[in-house]
Formats: C-alpha cells, structure tokens, sequence
C-alpha cells in the first residue's frame, strides 16, 4: 500500500472535508480499520488540498 501523498489534491478543502463528515456519519461515531484508514487518506488529502476561492 502506498503512503504517499500527491503534492495537491485535485478537490478543495471543502469538498473532501464533506466526504470525511459523510464518513463519520455513516460510521455512526466508530471507525472499522477499512474507515479508519480511508480516514486517514482523506485527511492527508484535506492537508494538501486548496481552500476554495470566495
């Protein structure tokens, strides 16, 4: 499994902040290990990703 992350998500910060709340939600408060790791990719994801312009 890869651990690298790319250098700047093709999503903003809004957008993958959406799916890791969806994420929560559908766990129901509990990651399993599948979750937990999409959790993490998602919020390295987040880290790199640009905020959206106003």
């Amino acid at each position: 499994m890869s651990t690298t992350v790319e250098a700047v998500s093709e999503r903003s910060a809004a957008e993958v902040n959406e799916e890791i709340r969806a994420l929560w939600l559908r766990s129901g408060g509990t990651l399993t290990t599948e979750q937990r790791e999409e959790y993490q990719r998602l919020v390295m994801e987040w880290a790199a990703a640009t905020p959206e312009a106003s």
